[in-house]
């Protein structure tokens, strides 16, 4: 009974061990957690964040209107000895305040909220380009890494080769010359096998620079999810340059760019108003000492003085005569209406460019999987059968798998080429670019 209940007990421990091992596995690493990853930890963008916080505090500040000027004076005082009695002195105080005029708060407050925007649009539009830059980081580590697993496969074959060469040159069927050279193609792909296994460590480092933190770090030893499932259906090359043109955030950069010139200028104009001041006072005077008068008669001193006194200022714009700073914020305008229309230049045919790519790498990789990999494969395993009945030499059975070799390094660049060329046509949508895992 006692031995049963070990029976039944063990199929249970083990399930928990091997639950327990599963948990304890590293999550996959996808493009999506890594680009949730670099929204979370970028320098670049918390840069661009501070900027808009930067930006958003300037339209407080353009809000501010001129500060009063209080100003509190005593005197004059009389200080010549000849002069006895000597006068009371006097006081004053006086108020001053410029009046904005032309609308300047106003226009001020509408240039600050286009700052707002196009530091809005700069940070979306360097989002953008982040995103491009990690996205391609993380498709170049999947092309190395997977590039390591095909090497390491082609070593392996060819450790094969070698290992039945050196029984068939035991017994006598082969020659020292061909056990010689297949060792060669050996020890040569090794070597590419390091080098391949290098590169795909410097690809997993890459993806630190998008990220602004160590990938290791962030990540560990976490395995990529390098099985990309894109939509192999063809582009409406008209329908995704409209697309473009109005969701592309470099072009969203430059409308804001556009705004913000012509806000300025409006500015500029504003400014050009004269500001009058105003001006209140009130003046002090105490009653004047008593003296004696030039017959030698007693005379009472001056009468106390109150005084109210309003002024205003008007500027003489002289300085308007010029036209400087309105000749400037026109050629900004100008500038930046020619920029929009560049950007939606370059974004117009970028996106006919990345189309043309986009179709080819599909046809590319379409091509590779439904004939190439497999007429190589076939080859190459033929070659083998007749290799190791004698009907074909090591030189023909080397060739046969490099050629399968490159063609899958091929295969893997066009891959790698189709998953950029998507990324950039979701980005060009306005969209955060998805290569889901199947």
């Amino acid at each position: 009974m006692k031995k049963l209940h070990s029976l039944m007990v063990l199929p249970a421990l083990a399930l928990s061990i091997s639950t327990s091992a599963l948990a304890q596995q590293p999550a996959p690493l996808t493009l999506a957690r890594y680009l949730d990853a670099v929204d979370a930890n970028s320098l670049e963008l918390a840069i661009q964040r501070e900027n808009v916080t930067s930006a958003e505090a300037g339209v407080s500040i353009a809000g501010v209107r001129p500060d009063p000027v209080l100003t509190v004076a005593a005197g004059p005082r009389e200080l010549g000895r000849e002069v006895r009695p000597k006068p009371r002195t006097g006081s004053s105080i006086e108020l001053e305040w410029a009046l904005e005029t032309g609308g300047k708060r106003d226009q001020r407050i509408k240039a600050a909220n286009s700052a707002v925007a196009l530091s809005l649009a700069s940070g979306n539009a360097a989002r953008a380009a982040l995103y491009a830059t990690a996205a391609l980081a993380f498709v170049e580590a999947c092309r190395t890494t997977e590039m390591v697993t095909r090497q390491e496969e082609s070593l392996r074959f060819l450790s094969e080769v070698v290992r039945i060469n050196t029984v068939r040159r035991q017994a006598g069927d082969i020659g020292d010359i061909e056990l010689l050279q297949s060792r060669n193609e050996r020890d040569r792909f090794r070597t590419d096998v390091l080098k391949a296994r290098a590169e795909a460590v410097a690809a997993r480092l890459a993806l630190a620079v998008p990220l602004g933190r160590s990938t290791g770090e962030t990540f560990g030893a976490q395995p990529m999810v390098c099985d990309f499932n894109i939509d192999p259906a063809l582009v409406d090359e008209e329908k995704m340059v409209s697309e473009a043109l109005l969701e592309r955030e470099d072009i969203r950069m430059a409308r804001a760019a556009l705004d913000t010139a012509q806000a300025n200028a409006r500015l500029a104009r504003a400014n050009r108003y004269v500001d009058p001041t105003i001006s209140v006072s009130y003046g002090y005077v105490p009653r004047g000492r008593a003296s004696v008068n030039g017959e030698g008669a007693p005379a009472d001193g001056s009468p106390r003085s109150n005084t109210l006194g309003v002024s205003i200022a008007v500027p003489l714009p002289f300085s308007r005569l010029q036209r400087g700073e309105l000749i400037q914020a026109e050629s900004a305008v100008t500038q930046a209406m020619l920029g929009l229309r560049q950007a939606e230049l370059t974004a117009s045919t970028g996106v006919r460019q990345i189309i043309a790519g986009y179709n080819a790498a599909r046809d590319s990789v379409q091509n590779y999987r439904d004939a190439t990999l497999g007429d190589v494969q076939a080859v190459l395993a033929g070659m083998q059968l007749s290799y190791s009945k004698g009907a074909a030499t090591l030189l023909e059975l080397l060739t046969a798998q490099r050629a399968a070799n490159d063609e899958w390094l091929a295969y893997l660049q066009a891959k790698a080429d189709l998953a950029n060329a998507s990324v950039q046509l979701q980005l060009s949508a306005g969209k955060r670019p998805q290569l889901q895992a199947r």
